[in-house]
């Protein structure tokens, strides 16, 4: 079976991903995993408090994961995999296809005017590095491009 992964987060170019692997998914059969990041924290504060402030991002990933998952489930009939994992995205990101050897592709978007994409940057330049092809949807298709691209 065909699996698209799909890194979640709260931007566009996340949802546009997932919708692409979706249908992807759909069409050939396959399923799709969801890989929400939490984001890695840029200081550190007093014990309790840093607790705090990691789990709050990891519950916000959860939230963000599961309501992607349930518009999936929405729309195709197929619930997705969820995977919320903490650390440095590209080194998840790679560990994950690295478990899961039956990952398909690694689905990203780009943003839709120009801004960069640090996942794209990264995978693109490294795509070598990885069992599996990277495809990245252009983030200016609309709606009914990427439904008849997938």
């Amino acid at each position: 079976m065909r699996i698209y992964l799909v890194v979640m987060d709260e931007t566009e170019e996340a949802k546009l991903a997932l919708r692409f692997a979706s249908l992807r998914a759909m069409k050939t059969g396959g399923s799709v995993h969801i890989l929400a990041l939490v984001p890695q924290q840029t200081f550190n504060a007093f014990g309790g408090v840093q607790a705090t402030i990691e789990q709050e991002a990891r519950e916000r990933a959860e939230v963000m994961a599961n309501n992607a998952a349930g518009n999936v489930f929405g729309e195709m009939g197929k619930m997705p995999v969820i995977t919320v994992k903490p650390g440095s995205p590209a080194e998840v990101i790679r560990k994950y296809i690295e478990d899961h050897g039956s990952i398909a592709a690694l689905v990203l978007s780009t943003a839709k005017e120009g801004g960069k994409n640090p996942l794209v940057s990264h995978f693109a330049v490294h795509a070598n590095a990885l069992p599996c092809p990277v495809y990245i949807v252009p983030g200016n298709l609309t709606r009914e491009q990427i439904d008849e691209l997938a």
